[in-house]
């Protein structure tokens, strides 16, 4: 066999995922259907916030291993693509939260005077907001730093990669809905406008979890990305013209200068979705090898990426 690990899918989880895998020796091989910066990871906002996601015992930790290593990175940020960026969640209150969030150093409560908008409560923070095409290709320089290789390969079933490597690990995000034959999967659509930023500097969201209509604006280099939609079931990924004007609406409420800033483009991508939360786990293949589950992080991929990685690198470590 000419690969310990085939890593399938060649988004963020698929990328950390075999990030970790050859940093810990294994000889890596990533199977994408697109390019990197073609994934639906690319799309992404991408803030670090854990939205979206279950299960709420895992999450947290998930989350926080995946923060420490975010600030890390953003000591370069030209590079990897993150930055600890101040924002404003409204509408969140700090008791609502996990015990992650005593973890988040600089998280406080608001006073009512000082949230945007019409919200009376929000909290403050400091978080890593990451350019996802620059994170994108730094974890995949990073992989090949460390001997693996990404390869363009589209594939109908999981045997395919089984006859060249003795362990796969399923990171097809709402692909497994077919190759994993998961019904709990589901897209939840997020539809994204970009922007010329017109002096923004700090993020700011209003994202109910209840809410198909979540609004938020990130400053990335060279843009300010606006949002959003969360629409559960919905697979459309043309962008509508008519939701793109309600997301410059609902983010000018909060920053009017927004409402005169040149367009740049759109975005849709289709967050993988899952009931009863990530699925991250083993299962045997013929022959000996084994298939390690690694998908159905919904709309906070990002935000537990690290985490989860070293959960699946140790499933399939557990091969050996």
């Amino acid at each position: 066999m000419s690969a310990e690990v085939i890593v399938v899918g060649g988004g963020i989880i698929g990328l950390t995922t075999a990030v970790t895998l050859a940093e810990r020796g294994r000889r890596v091989r990533v199977w994408s259907r697109d390019a990197v910066t073609g994934t639906t990871s690319a799309v992404a906002g991408a803030l670090w916030w854990p939205y979206r996601i279950e299960p709420e015992a895992e999450v947290g930790g998930w989350s926080l291993e995946s923060l420490r290593v975010y600030e890390r990175l953003a000591a370069d940020p030209v590079a990897t693509g993150v930055r600890m960026v101040p924002g404003v969640h409204a509408d969140t209150v700090l008791d609502g939260l996990g015990s992650w969030a005593g973890e988040v150093a600089g998280l406080r409560q608001l006073a009512a005077a000082e949230v945007p908008g019409q919200y009376v409560v929000g909290l403050a923070a400091r978080l890593p907001l990451i350019d996802m095409p620059v994170h994108l290709q730094w974890l995949r320089a990073r992989l090949e730093a460390a001997g693996g290789v990404v390869e363009r390969r589209t594939v109908t079933g999981f045997a395919e990669a089984a006859a060249e490597a003795r362990v796969v690990v399923d990171c097809t995000g709402l692909g497994a809905r077919e190759l994993a034959s998961d019904e709990r999967l589901r897209p939840v659509r997020g539809q994204l406008v970009l922007v010329e930023n017109p002096g923004i500097t700090e993020w700011f969201t209003a994202a109910d979890a209840a809410s198909s209509q979540p609004t938020y604006f990130f400053p990335q280099p060279g843009r300010l990305v606006l949002g959003g939609t969360a629409q559960e079931g919905d697979e459309r990924l043309d962008a509508d013209p008519a939701t793109a004007e309600e997301i410059v609406a609902r983010c000018a409420r909060i920053r009017p200068e927004i409402a005169d800033a040149r367009v740049l483009g759109h975005r849709v991508g289709l967050r993988p979705a899952r009931t009863g939360g990530v699925r991250v786990e083993a299962e045997p293949l013929p022959g000996g090898g084994r298939l390690v589950h690694h998908y159905g992080h919904g709309g906070a991929g990002v935000t537990v990426a690290w985490g989860c990685a070293l959960k699946a690198a140790d499933l399939a470590c557990a091969a050996d």
